[in-house]
């Protein structure tokens, strides 16, 4: 069974907010997915970004927050799903009190050598 957890994961830390990369391209064989679990502390937010070719598509999981895609900006609970095309700008603010955490995936997967997707592997 191929399983990664986010403590063996890699980490992207942006905003005030972590990304463990799950799944990037070439894990376990996959070649057209990536997966991201991102942990979202009160009043934090990723800088505003977009990816060319990729679309994407968050699942919050806990918490509440300010979601911004291209002009429209909406609030996000537990539970929703919002979906990214390509070249459209996005983030997420924390915009309450507890965490907020979403799941993210993005096909094709994002190249690792992009501005903004810098993953450090973390010492066991």
């Amino acid at each position: 069974m191929n399983r990664r957890s986010i403590t063996e994961s890699p980490v992207n830390y942006r905003g005030g907010q972590s990304s463990y990369l799950l799944l990037g391209k070439g894990d376990f064989g996959s070649q057209n997915l990536a997966v991201t679990w991102v942990d979202c502390p009160p009043g934090s937010q990723q800088e505003i970004h977009r990816h060319e070719r990729q679309e994407q598509v968050c699942v919050i999981t806990r918490g509440r927050g300010l979601m911004i895609v291209g002009r429209e900006r909406d609030e996000v609970e537990a539970g929703m799903l919002v979906f990214v095309p390509p070249r459209t700008e996005h983030a997420i603010r924390n915009t309450g009190k507890g965490l907020v955490t979403y799941v993210s995936a993005t096909a094709p997967p994002f190249d690792l050598e992009q501005p903004g997707t810098s993953f450090a592997w973390r010492p066991q």
